[in-house]
């Protein structure tokens, strides 16, 4: 799968921003070729071409913002063109791996389109059309050179294959329930069921088997879910293991009502109200473990799907790698079901999202929650979705957030900002920017958002303008998180430090702590080896192994 000869556009590699001189640019790309093609804009049906030529052949690195004599004219990296992009992505037909990459060349933006080949099957326009790259040309095919191409590159769905269970011999309640999922009636069942994916004859298939027998894995392999849990986040051995079998929608309903159950709540009284807080949100949950159980590569059958609980994170492992063109970069915004047939019973079932929204969903929910939002690691062999259970948002600060929202509705952005409001902050246009790695436009938005609200109150004007917390808002008793315990103080400080290098100052901003407080807590963690310490005096910065290049 790789892109040869430009491996710093590799689909797998990290979105970066690369800079290039205009005659390093020239010596790298003089011109068009089998690898390289040169765009001046987004237009959907050229870049389609190209997109489809090389996920056919053997990939390429599409330059937008560049002539065809290899004059650089510049594309920006606004949203209209990355989004534009995306959405050609979707309506090709199959396309391999990619990735998009912001350039600058002598400090004009340009945008790369990594594209890898495609390893199973092929791609098509979304008229249907298949080409090739030829050269530096996108060559259509037709007639025999089609078919021999179609015949090399034709690819099986290993759901669709037939197992040795009659359709006859399927559970008639699980039958009468897929049935009504779908709307099918009783006098068409086993045509529909062909149809669709479920059978093929009077067989049914592997997806069949999965959702009509009352055990797939005597069929199919380790087709269950592993739940193992762990006394600590190092502990190789699990003092828990459970193995949750049955029909696949029984999986999942069973090893999310586990998962959650494992996990518990956390307990939060403020004043006479009490709350519980999840550490994960159900919905996230169930829709990881549908995501697992949906895409996984059941041809993999040596391997169940497995399920660590930790007392930082859950970790969710599903064999097999992200289904083309899915990466790890572009996973919120490209989706390919690696088992179609699967996947919609689930949605029918009402069990999963449709199709595009679950991996939004679980970081929105994340998002909403103040939890920091879920990874995804594609190791080709297994992908493996982390839930983490850590925040920079202290429990009880969520709680009080939640009673805040008595007196309106908050945005994303506004409800990180309202706790350092809490936590005794004054804030500026510039803080907020800080606080939320945003623009001052929508700084600004966010503040006058909460101010018209009644959240914050207003003093100054213009540039010079402070908020503070609205005075009928004060936190109760135990908020600041100087009153927290060590514990939970250290937690923040290591979460924070696991997602980038922070200064005396960030921590400030994050606690409310002053500097010789804040001073002394760096230095013990340091001494435990919980911080490692980089830099000198205002240079200084504090990380984790995890936030180490």
């Amino acid at each position: 799968m790789t892109i040869s000869p430009y491996p710093q556009f590799h689909p797998r590699r990290p979105d970066l921003q690369l800079v290039l001189e205009g005659e390093e640019f020239r010596s790298e790309f003089p011109e068009e070729g089998p690898y390289v093609e040169f765009k001046r804009g987004v237009g959907r049906d050229s870049l389609q071409e190209t997109i489809v030529a090389f996920s056919n052949k053997d990939g390429g690195v599409i330059l937008v913002g560049i002539a065809d004599n290899g004059d650089v004219v510049g594309r920006p990296h606004d949203s209209g063109a990355i989004d534009a992009i995306h959405q050609v992505m979707r309506d090709v037909r199959d396309p391999g791996r990619y990735s998009v990459h912001r350039v600058s060349v002598d400090g004009r933006p340009i945008i790369a389109i990594s594209v890898a080949r495609r390893q199973e099957g092929f791609a098509q326009l979304s008229s249907g059309a298949v080409r090739v790259r030829k050269g530096a040309r996108d060559e259509p095919l037709f007639g025999s050179e089609l078919q021999q191409f179609i015949n090399e590159r034709s690819a099986s769905r290993y759901e669709l294959t037939p197992t040795s269970v009659s359709i006859g011999s399927a559970n008639p309640e699980l039958l009468a329930g897929l049935g009504k999922a779908f709307g099918w009636g009783a006098q068409t069942l086993p045509e529909q069921l062909v149809e669709h994916g479920y059978a093929a004859g009077d067989r049914l298939t592997v997806a069949g088997a999965l959702y009509l027998t009352d055990d797939p894995e005597q069929l199919l392999g380790k087709a269950h879910v592993e739940l193992l849990r762990y006394r600590d986040d190092s502990s190789a051995d699990p003092n828990r293991r459970i193995e949750i079998g049955g029909p696949l929608p029984v999986q999942l309903e069973t090893a999310a009502q586990r998962i959650l159950y494992e996990l518990g709540t956390e307990l939060v009284v403020l004043g006479v109200r009490r709350h519980d807080l999840a550490r994960v949100p159900a919905i996230v949950i169930r829709e990881a473990v549908a995501n697992a159980l949906a895409h996984r590569s059941y041809e993999l059958n040596r391997e169940p799907v497995r399920v660590e609980i930790r007392p930082s994170s859950v970790l969710i492992r599903s064999p097999g790698g992200l289904p083309e063109p899915v990466t790890v970069e572009n996973i919120r915004e490209t989706g390919a079901p690696r088992n179609a047939s699967i996947i919609q019973a689930l949605r029918n079932l009402g069990l999963a999202e449709d199709a595009g929204r679950g991996i939004g969903l679980m970081e929105n929910t994340m998002r909403k929650e103040m939890l920091d939002p879920p990874s995804f690691e594609d190791r080709e062999d297994a992908v493996t979705v982390t839930l983490p259970m850590r925040s920079s948002v202290a429990p009880v600060e969520r709680a009080w957030v939640r009673e805040a929202e008595q007196r309106g509705i908050l945005e994303g952005p506004d409800q990180l900002v309202l706790v350092h409001a809490a936590r005794g902050v004054i804030l500026t246009n510039a803080k907020v920017r800080t606080i939320n790695q945003t623009d001052r436009s929508a700084a600004r938005a966010t503040l006058h958002r909460l101010r018209d609200a009644g959240f914050l109150e207003q003093r100054g004007e213009r540039g010079g303008a402070t908020y503070r917390l609205e005075g009928s808002l004060d936190p109760p008793e135990g908020l600041r998180l100087t009153r927290l315990g060590e514990d939970e103080l250290v937690r923040l400080v290591e979460s924070l430090a696991a997602k980038r290098p922070i200064s005396n100052e960030d921590i400030r901003d994050a606690t409310g702590l002053g500097r010789a407080e804040v001073r002394a807590l760096l230095r013990r963690l340091v001494q435990e080896e919980r911080l490692i310490q980089t830099g000198q005096r205002r240079g200084t910065r504090y990380q984790t192994n995890a936030s180490m290049p």
